[in-house]
């Protein structure tokens, strides 16, 4: 199981955040230039107010027929959000997004988004690290 602290895993990762009134086209946008599913949104302080998702946009917008141009994320976010602190292990954040059946775990200090696991990126460094055993591998193999 990874050992790494959500800090750790946050590290250098520019956070896509908007305020409670953007509307859902914006929010969209900044998700695709990012490339990111999820966008924390902060209140003027800078403090978490919400999430808003990719299943979010499909759920909560797209079925419903809302229009993404008049929408703001306030009414359609995520506002009861379960997060991690970052000195939490990354294995916290994963075990909350199995037991709670979602994608991204907020990591909050002091009540400010600092960084966002999601399960997509969670387990990268485990990932490079498990392809560079298996070229390693088949390395040896080769030899023998």
């Amino acid at each position: 199981m990874p050992h790494r602290t959500l800090r750790q895993v946050v590290e250098g990762q520019t956070l896509v955040s908007a305020l409670a009134d953007t509307t859902v086209r914006a929010a969209a946008i900044a998700m695709a230039n990012a490339k990111v599913g999820a966008i924390v949104v902060v209140d003027g302080g800078g403090r978490l107010s919400g999430l808003f998702t990719e299943r979010d946009m499909l759920n909560r917008v797209v079925a419903r027929g809302l229009d993404p141009d008049s929408t703001p994320l306030s009414a359609v976010m995520t506002a009861q959000l379960q997060t991690a602190t970052p000195d939490k292990p990354l294995a916290h954040a994963l075990h909350m997004m199995f037991e709670g059946g979602f994608r991204h775990v907020p990591v909050v200090d002091d009540g400010k988004p600092v960084g966002m696991v999601s399960a997509r990126n969670a387990l990268g460094l485990e990932i490079h690290q498990f392809e560079q055993e298996l070229v390693e591998r088949d390395h040896i193999a080769e030899i023998l």
